[in-house]
């Protein structure tokens, strides 16, 4: 079973496995703050302390375990990273449903966090059977995968909640349950004898990760753009709700709708449009549309007038979602086989590491620029940081693929 090739179940697989993490992870969202009230005995409000906390520590994980995650795949393949990593995801969920207290809550979400990286992998499998050339438009799967568990999760632990609390967990450790029983049984192995390299503690960690991306020129510089995409994006899932019942007097319904709308649109570009764009512009000129659309929409929702505008900013600022398949396609074109985990590791960790700390500053904006004492009322104001800091992000995408000049011809 090891040394099938891979066919059409190989990509199946990873658009199932990361559907099932985004489902899993957006099934317990609505239950969560009802989860601490249960174990706590405490308040809303002050259980969203708490809440904040774990969403801290999910982030921190990932970010600590994504290069070893990262560079075990690149040891020992793909496959056995995969499988165990979902069967943990199983056991998480499990526990959590089964949490009498709110430490081991931190428990489980520390260990979701862990698992949750094997993202990384799945980076790193279609770099594998995918040639160059075609990457960006592969890595638009995952993309898809995102959006469409992004509508769904939330949806459906919403429903779950209202027959029993703890339901959508033991939902969500079933669907990853049965996941490993399709990748046991289906998912090759990817990674070739030769193409493996040695496990070293010194290159599995963030930093040790990062350092080794920094002999390659292109994707070193391309972190630094990364790094400024996430810090800017955390404005949307930090902010938003508060934003709209702010700004536009959205009620809960509301706020759910517009959160679908943008899971709809994320899905329909990414499953459908991403790769024939790249294919057509090529990864370097897709990263950089995507990105300079990405800085209109955050402008967009920062100034938009009424709710209307904020739909049709949701339709354009769809299109942007080329731009991190494209930017993937661009960077593992720069790195040999036996780094692709490594890679993939060092971006995942990378997002994590911005997801720990930026939410909490965009919310902090929103806080000041929306208060009674704020010295200009701008709802808006994490949008705007937003795009300002997307711009430089498009800057330095635009230098750091710059094509080398050739040398002139010898008279």
């Amino acid at each position: 079973m090891v040394n099938r090739q891979p066919g059409k179940h190989a990509l199946a697989f990873i658009f199932i496995t990361v559907l099932i993490d985004m489902i899993g992870l957006g099934i317990i969202l609505p239950v969560i703050p009802q989860l601490i009230v249960d174990v706590t005995g405490l308040t809303i409000p002050q259980a969203a302390r708490w809440g904040g906390a774990l969403y801290a520590l999910y982030a921190l994980t990932q970010f600590v375990f994504a290069p070893i995650i990262g560079n075990l795949s690149d040891r020992f393949g793909r496959r056995p990273v995969l499988l165990v990593a979902i069967a943990g995801f199983a056991i998480d969920y499990l526990v959590m449903g089964l949490a009498p207290s709110l430490w081991i809550l931190f428990i489980g979400r520390a260990l979701s966090g862990m698992f949750g990286a094997t993202y990384s992998t799945a980076g790193a499998f279609i770099a594998d059977i995918t040639p160059p050339e075609e990457r960006g438009g592969r890595f638009g799967l995952i993309g898809a995968a995102f959006g469409l568990g992004f509508i769904i999760g939330p949806s459906l632990g919403g429903f779950l909640m209202t027959i029993d609390h703890r339901l959508p967990f033991f939902v969500a450790a079933g669907l990853a349950g049965a996941n490993f029983v399709y990748g046991y049984f289906v998912l090759p192995e990817t990674l070739k004898p030769e193409n493996r390299r040695r496990f070293r503690w010194v290159n599995a960690n963030p930093v040790g990760t990062l350092l080794q991306l920094k002999k390659f020129k292109v994707v070193y510089g391309l972190l630094a753009a990364v790094a400024l995409f996430y810090i800017g994006h955390a404005a949307f899932p930090a902010v938003w709700t508060y934003y709209g019942y702010e700004k536009f007097g959205w009620t809960g319904a509301q706020v759910g709708l517009s959160l679908a709308a943008v899971g709809i649109m994320s899905a329909l570009v990414q499953g459908g449009l991403a790769r024939p764009i790249i294919k057509w512009t090529g990864q370097r000129r897709a990263a950089i549309l995507g990105f300079s659309v990405a800085t209109l929409a955050y402008f967009g929702y920062a100034l938009a007038p009424n709710a209307w505008a904020v739909y049709a900013v949701i339709v354009l600022g769809a299109i942007s979602g080329i731009a991190g398949p494209a930017l993937q396609g661009v960077m593992s074109s720069e790195v040999p086989s036996d780094m692709q985990g490594t890679l993939q590791g060092g971006v995942t960790s990378l997002g994590s590491l911005m997801s720990v700390f930026s939410p909490f500053m965009m919310t902090q904006i929103f806080y000041v620029f929306s208060s009674r004492e704020a010295p200009v009322y701008f709802p808006g104001a994490p949008y705007a940081l937003a795009g300002i800091l997307t711009i430089f992000a498009v800057l330095i995408i635009v230098r750091a693929t710059r094509p080398e000049p050739k040398p002139a011809a010898a008279e």
